[in-house]
């Protein structure tokens, strides 16, 4: 059996479908340890999932997109994360994601070519009294003006 296809190696997701059941019941956990392997799951594993659990692939994809958890994209190493809730709203929040779509040249929900940003809305960090509030990864950024955004980011783009 080929184990790569469409230049993904599907060794080791062999050996997480060869430990289940290979019934539709392992789906969930199949899908959260193919996640943990390639960091997201790829549309080429789900049909291979799918394949090897003899079910629709349209079932995968429809398990996939229903649960927030799994994603089919890859994320990048740094998650900038922009709360969206009401005092960060107000203060501005819009603002500082509209630059930082610009300073990545990508929107929310997409990762950079390079892996290395992501941008996510969230509805609360937790930290209104500093709002507008990002949160990069684990470190969280208060008061943040659009102005700002480039000087945050460059400390991670150096990195």
């Amino acid at each position: 059996m080929c184990n790569i296809k469409g230049g993904i190696d599907f060794s080791g997701l062999q050996q997480i479908i060869d430990k289940s059941d290979k019934k539709e019941s392992s789906l969930i956990m199949i899908l959260h340890e193919t996640q943990n392997l390639y960091g997201y799951i790829p549309r080429e594993a789900q049909g291979y999932i799918a394949q090897q659990l003899s079910i629709p692939a349209s079932k995968v994809y429809g398990v996939v997109s229903f649960y927030s958890y799994f994603v089919d994209k890859p994320k990048g190493k740094y998650q900038v994360s922009v709360c969206m809730g009401t005092a960060c709203y107000v203060k501005g929040a819009e603002d500082v994601l509209k630059r930082l779509e610009e300073e990545l040249g990508i929107a929310f929900g997409e990762t950079t070519e390079d892996l290395k940003f992501s941008i996510a809305q969230t509805r609360c960090l937790g930290d209104c009294s500093k709002a507008p509030v990002i949160m990069i990864n684990d470190e969280t950024y208060g008061m943040v003006t659009p102005d700002e955004v480039p000087l945050i980011l460059n400390k991670y783009k150096e990195a």
